[in-house]
């Protein structure tokens, strides 16, 4: 499964510069949940945390670090887990956490991990290395579970047309590779124009989502991050997605004395202990990074600061949250 990706493949760390503006000074111990390439723990490091702790769910990146990790001496510790134990992970307080959503463009690049229908490869999608891959939830979850998948994680409209094609198409023999999948969707969606993303795009979002239940690790992540920080630590979040910053977003209106609330008919909810302050409102990319990096275009970042109120738990109805259970069903 571990295999490297080409030498000169670019893996640009998406809204580094305004995420290092935002935060100055930069000092004191910094967690990146999300290490992958590295990318937000360097500019960490270059620009004076005095320690970075890199988090990654995938024992690949770790490999990967071997060339350069070593030239940060102590400053650099590498933890393979998952953000949502961070707290634990730390092992002391923290000054800042930084936090990478969705897919890296290294785990695109490698086929045999199966994130791309760019390139044909196994339907895995783990960022991991255990637990169901894409090929179970693609072969073995119902239609309606697969319609509900793509509805919600990736807000495809055609959802029950493709889940319907996916039984379809399994009931001959199992979908195992990226392209037979990509196909399949195809098969269901107009073709794309000029300038359009691929029809399979939404599909193999919500599936890898689904995967790795990235939603639920996002809230866990989030909630962790605050019990880690001490009282003025940043967190600052990248996300790629709507859904996803529609998660950040209200996760830090409602802990910073705001209702997040799913409905916005319904009436706000104040707390009375804000546990953070926002700094920022949404940040996106600017003109300069957009032409060195297009990936950066859907990308938008969000940092709050961390108060003195104790820690608690988030009341995940007030996000709005889709939540898949394998299992089971879709639910908010």
């Amino acid at each position: 499964m571990v295999a490297s990706p080409p030498p000169d493949a670019p893996h640009i760390p998406v809204l580094l510069r305004p995420l290092l503006a935002a935060c100055a000074p930069i000092s004191g111990v910094w967690l990146d949940g999300t290490f992958g390439a590295g990318g937000y723990a360097k500019g960490l490091l270059n620009e004076g945390a005095d320690v970075v702790i890199g988090v990654d769910r995938d024992p690949m990146v770790f490999d990967m670090a071997r060339d350069w990790a070593g030239s940060y001496g102590d400053r650099l510790r590498l933890v393979q887990g998952t953000f949502s134990d961070m707290d634990v992970l730390a092992g002391e307080p923290l000054d800042g956490v930084v936090l990478d959503l969705g897919v890296s463009s290294m785990q695109l690049d490698l086929a045999e991990r199966g994130f791309s229908f760019m390139k044909d490869g196994p339907l895995d999608m783990r960022m991991g290395d255990t637990g169901p891959n894409a090929a179970d939830v693609v072969n073995d979850a119902s239609e309606e579970q697969l319609s509900d998948i793509l509805f919600h994680y990736g807000e495809e409209r055609a959802a029950r047309r493709i889940a319907r094609a996916i039984v379809k198409i399994r009931a001959e023999g199992r979908v195992e590779t990226t392209r037979h999948l990509a196909r399949i969707v195809e098969g269901c969606l107009p073709r794309a124009k000029p300038n359009q993303s691929h029809p399979a795009t939404r599909t193999f979002q919500a599936i890898r989502i689904a995967v790795n239940d990235e939603f639920g690790q996002l809230v866990a992540g989030l909630e962790a991050a605050e019990r880690a920080l001490k009282p003025g630590g940043k967190l600052a979040v990248v996300s790629f997605h709507s859904s996803e910053d529609r998660v950040v977003k209200r996760f830090f209106t409602a802990r910073s004395g705001g209702g997040g609330n799913a409905n916005r008919y319904a009436p706000e909810v104040v707390t009375d202990q804000p546990r953070f302050h926002k700094l920022s409102k949404g940040i996106g990319p600017d003109d300069e990074e957009l032409g060195q990096n297009p990936r950066a275009r859907s990308a938008r970042l969000r940092i709050g600061v961390r108060t003195d109120a104790p820690a608690g738990a988030v009341d995940r109805a007030t996000l709005g949250l889709p939540r898949y259970d394998y299992q089971g069903d879709i639910r908010a």
